[in-house]
């Protein structure tokens, strides 16, 4: 069938400076398409053309007949004074659905989302996460044939994620997901797209998961990275020959200075895709010795006639990695608040180690927007002091990816992503014994993610960090804080370990409460781990290979204990057999993990 959005060589530039060119992108039935992206390479814009709110400098958008799209855009928006059920009708009276279907799809779209009662509350008075849901179900009950989703994992809740995957993963409608959280586009994509100047035609698109698609770039990649070796050679070769003295006037020689002039612009278009910068995050901690840096007992924190948790004792310690969990309005970045010393417990004590120097990183990211860039960078001059150094500002915005150009810009023109790394520019100026990061990751990219995530694995001392992605939870923290919502918190190894224990308590709920139903306007609970999980699956595929590399190693260490050579050397002889026995203890690591990650593969498989 032909597909229902076919845009065709569509390019877009703001100034002089193309976001992208000659892209073609088709959305056809059944789709559900993870688009992803650096900061910058125009997906949002990109989304927009598909979706007719904005049309490209060239190319073509053709749709079907009679096509119902519905689009959410990244920040969700309504009037003030508008209802949540006032939006939502609204909403339906724009859809194509039978006057008669309106009810029972009102009422099931609301219901599913979590909204039961109170369906006369302001919709700009709620949540950023309850707006988030409010704008999905805006563009659900419209009844779309296909649904484009900017973002639409920030500001939601754990819980609001995994219902909006469920809902996609059930969805009869094609759907475009603009996101950087891998685990969600690990469960949702069918298939994957990633908007950037590295590819030719500025898109590199592959049918499958999320892991899928990363293999096939990988091997993309190589391959050009191959082609740009081979016509480097090439180049060389023909410079060289030039340098000689062509003669020009033969014909051959003639063609070949054409060819070798075609070389050079090939290599020149190579060498401009693959050049990409990183930003460079490195959080600085203090030499601090103190092994408790803050200790909570029997801390309560209500606010209004709700307990948010109770009775909560906690202690961060040197070196731990905290990452808190739980739904919309549990507590979360009042615990931050609490930890850092801003908000006071209703009840119980906290203790904190004297002279604790901490860092926050706000999710409400309160930048001076007026402000230039350069002075958000170096609010004291010209230059930073970073690790005893003296950086100049224009070095230092270079290191967050920032132009020299930018510098004088103001802060109120800059992208969400780069919001969020300037805030991070300005928390690494800071040494910390406790990082506090709350939402960090919302607008960042996936490769500056990936170097956020380095950072703090890297970073010596504490953390407790408030994310909904759970990739990052699951590579970064190294115990789990859950908060219900309802009064209770637990600590957890892990966040499939706070996942079991939430199915758990639904069904410990569900038997001794059979006839009850959810309270109107909480989240659904989260449902068990029905398979390994991402960064499991990953490790899963690749640890057969780590266990044959690992063997060929410990074969090497016997040969090398076996040589006549060494057998009287006995400072020698003892070095490889300690050698030989790292390897062997490293083998039994990986078997050990292997067999782990079996079992667990085979216990969570459908039978």
């Amino acid at each position: 069938m032909p597909p229902i959005i076919n845009a065709q060589k569509v390019s877009k530039a703001f100034g002089a400076k193309p976001l992208f060119e000659d892209v073609s992108f088709t959305v056809s039935e059944g789709d559900r398409i993870g688009l992803i992206g650096p900061n910058g390479s125009g997906k949002s814009t990109l989304l927009r053309i598909l979706a007719g709110m904005e049309q490209p400098d060239s190319g073509d958008r053709a749709v079907r007949k009679r096509l119902q799209l519905s689009y959410v855009e990244q920040d969700s928006r309504f009037v003030t004074g508008a209802s949540v059920r006032t939006v939502v009708e609204q909403a339906m009276q724009r859809s194509v659905t039978a006057d008669a279907e309106h009810g029972a799809h009102f009422a099931e779209t609301l219901g599913r989302a979590g909204f039961e009662d109170d369906l006369e509350v302001g919709a700009a008075s709620l949540s950023g996460g309850w707006q988030k849901r409010l704008a999905i179900v805006e563009a659900l009950v419209q009844a779309p044939d296909v649904l484009l989703l900017d973002e639409p994992t920030n500001h939601l809740d754990l819980v609001g994620i995994e219902w909006l995957e469920d809902l996609l993963q059930q969805a009869p409608f094609a759907c475009v997901i603009v996101s950087h959280d891998r685990y969600f586009l690990e469960n949702v994509a069918t298939d994957m797209a990633e908007l950037n100047r590295v590819y030719p035609g500025y898109l590199l698109r592959v049918h499958g998961s999320y892991t899928d698609f990363l293999e096939k770039k990988e091997e993309f990649l190589h391959a050009q990275s191959k082609r740009q070796e081979a016509l480097e050679n090439l180049v060389h070769s023909e410079i060289e020959w030039l340098r000689r003295g062509a003669k020009a006037r033969t014909r051959k020689s003639k063609a070949r200075i054409d060819k070798a002039g075609d070389l050079m612009s090939e290599l020149a278009g190579l060498n401009a895709r693959t050049h990409s910068a990183t930003a460079q995050i490195d959080f600085a901690a203090t030499d601090r010795k103190t092994k408790r840096l803050i200790e909570l007992q029997n801390v309560t924190c209500e606010i209004g006639n709700r307990t948010l948790f109770e009775g909560l004792n906690f202690i961060v310690s040197a070196g731990m990695r905290v990452g808190v969990v739980g739904p919309n309005g549990s507590g979360k970045t009042t615990l931050l608040r609490m930890l850092r010393g801003e908000v006071a417990p209703s009840r119980g004590e906290i203790r904190r180690a004297d002279w604790l120097r901490t860092v926050y990183f706000d999710q409400t990211r309160r930048l001076d927007l007026r402000l230039p860039l350069r002075r958000a960078l170096a609010p004291e001059g010209d230059s930073v002091v970073y690790q005893d150094r003296v950086i100049h500002v224009a070095s230092w915005a270079a290191k967050f990816l920032f132009s020299g150009e930018q510098l004088d810009q103001p802060v109120e023109r800059l992208s969400g992503g780069e919001r969020a790394r300037v805030l991070i520019a300005q928390l690494m100026l800071e040494p910390a014994d406790i990082l506090l990061l709350d939402e960090p990751t919302n607008d960042l990219d996936i490769p500056t993610l990936e170097i956020l995530e380095e950072s703090l694995l890297e970073f010596r001392g504490s953390l407790v960090l408030v994310t909904h992605d759970r990739y990052l939870l699951d590579r970064v923290s190294s115990v789990v804080l859950g908060l219900d919502g309802q009064g209770g918190a637990e600590s957890f190894a892990d966040y499939g370990q706070w996942e079991t224990w939430q199915a758990e308590r639904k069904h410990t709920r569900n038997q001794t409460e059979p006839s009850s139903r959810p309270i109107p306007g909480s989240s659904p609970p989260v449902q068990a781990q029905k398979k390994l999980s991402y960064l499991e699956a990953r490790e899963y595929a690749s640890i057969e290979q780590l266990i044959t590399d690992a063997e060929q190693r410990l074969q090497s260490k016997r040969i090398a204990v076996e040589d006549p050579a060494i057998a009287s050397d006995g400072p020698k002889l003892v070095a490889a057999h300690a050698e030989m026995e790292a390897a062997q203890k490293d083998l039994d690591t990986l078997y050990a993990r292997w067999a782990e990650l079996q079992e667990k593969a085979d216990r969570l498989s459908p039978h």
